[in-house]
């Protein structure tokens, strides 16, 4: 499945070292897992989380969903032989948290091999460097963690996440640039649907793929948020016909409900129709 149209809608935060939400997850709707040795997983659980991560991946049953390991960093206690157990797993990414720099992920590549690699986005300096980060050639997506961020920044929270505008905005141009997977931070207030829903709305309007979820609850939403909907499928299927009509007929553009359609449109059209068909074929496996 091409990575333009895979859908990361929902990607949700699951702890390693937990067997019942470890299997929980088999059954969830969500289009990624974020398996997580790192913040989710206790120092005195850590060593331990690695087996029990390991067995349940080995285990199967998660279907399409893109299976991602969090580690520790690798300058902490536990950052390499997370990364040593990681590279023996049955997962698609691991993922390395406050990546601050290009080599960070030489590091991480040394120990995991041909294994993609997913960045934490997550610091100040991580924000400076992001275009560096993206064209690392084992970097296949970004994470936003805005968490972190927000504490480093010092920021207050807004629903409008002003104060994030530029962090979140920096990433989505460094990961657009190198053709990158990227999902947005998460949406703390798991019972607030509103605001999830207003949150994941903005995310998919700026550009981003999907929403990182710390809640099986907060799934549906984001899943609805960022999928085409029906009145985009329809817009892009006839914008399509429009132009190919057009082309038959020796025109090199067409027009759809009064605008101009051209090869740019044509080209978003697709993918639109693309990862609406990747959804259908996701749901009904």
């Amino acid at each position: 499945m091409d990575m333009r149209s895979r859908p990361y809608r929902s990607v949700l935060y699951i702890p390693g070292s937990r067997d019942r939400a470890l299997d929980k997850a088999r059954s969830l709707p969500v289009d990624a897992i974020i398996f997580d040795l790192e913040d989710a997983v206790t120092v005195e659980e850590k060593p331990a989380a690695r087996a029990t991560l390991q067995d349940a991946l080995a285990q199967g049953g998660y279907g399409a969903r893109v299976r991602i390991v969090r580690i520790n960093g690798l300058d902490t206690d536990w950052g390499r032989d997370d990364a040593k157990a990681v590279a023996g797993m049955a997962c698609d990414a691991v993922l390395l948290p406050k990546v601050e720099c290009a080599a960070q992920l030489d590091a991480l590549a040394a120990i995991t091999g041909d294994l993609p690699i997913w960045a934490m986005m997550e610091t100040p300096r991580g924000m400076l460097n992001a275009a560096e980060i993206a064209a690392h050639p084992k970097l296949a997506g970004m994470v936003m963690g805005t968490n972190d961020l927000a504490k480093d920044l010092q920021t207050r929270f807004r629903a409008d996440r002003l104060p994030m505008l530029t962090s979140l905005s920096i990433c989505l141009l460094a990961a657009k640039a190198e053709g990158l997977v990227i999902v947005d931070g998460v949406y703390n207030a798991f019972k607030d649907d509103d605001g999830l829903a207003r949150e994941c709305t903005q995310g998919r309007d700026m550009g981003f793929d999907g929403k990182t979820l710390i809640h099986p609850a907060q799934v549906d939403i984001a899943n609805t948020a960022f999928a085409p909907t029906p009145d985009e499928i329809d817009l892009a299927r006839r914008q399509i016909a429009a132009f190919e009509a057009a082309e038959a007929g020796g025109q090199g553009v067409a027009v759809v409900d009064g605008k101009i359609v051209e090869n740019l449109h044509v080209a978003t059209a697709r993918e639109i129709l693309a990862k609406a068909e990747a959804i259908e074929t996701i749901q009904a496996g």
